[in-house]
């Protein structure tokens, strides 16, 4: 089956390596993550629907851009294609919301980007939920010209 390797450490290479808790690259300090703030109120903030033909996905942000909650139609409990359909998109909405009620958010932009069906749905359950709404805009990227098409049939 191959060789066997016998490693011999010394005993210095031992004391350092259980001072340092065992691990590899010692001496070396690990990044540690950022801590998450605990945000008590939010008077603005901003919403990003992406919405495409399998799922809906939807993200709410502070105005710097730091991600708050976020949701989708899979979270939600929907499975194949019923992700796609408006009533996931306004149930996505429900969840989100649900979860930041506490946040006592008042005034929010909403930034679509996709082509799903569950683009509209989701801003009317915005709409119908009483935020004030300032900017809906689309963010879908656009061809500007895009693929070659295919060349035309000849009969």
């Amino acid at each position: 089956m191959g060789k066997k390797r016998i490693i011999k450490e010394t005993k210095e290479e031992l004391l350092k390596e259980a001072e340092t808790g065992g691990k590899k690259g010692a001496g070396v300090a690990a990044p540690l993550k950022e801590k998450k703030r605990k945000i008590s109120h939010l008077r603005s903030a901003k919403i990003y629907i992406q919405s495409t033909y399998n799922n809906t996905i939807i993200t709410l942000t502070d105005p710097n851009g730091n991600i708050i909650a976020w949701s989708s139609a899979g979270a939600a409990g929907f499975k194949g294609p019923k992700k796609a359909t408006p009533f996931a998109a306004s149930r996505v909405i429900e969840i989100l919301l649900g979860k930041v009620r506490s946040l006592d958010i008042r005034e929010v932009s909403v930034f679509v980007r996709g082509v799903g069906s569950g683009r509209d749905a989701a801003v009317r359950a915005l709409i119908n939920y009483g935020l004030e709404i300032s900017v809906i805009k689309d963010l879908t990227a656009m061809p500007h010209n895009g693929c070659r098409p295919r060349k035309p049939r000849r009969v």
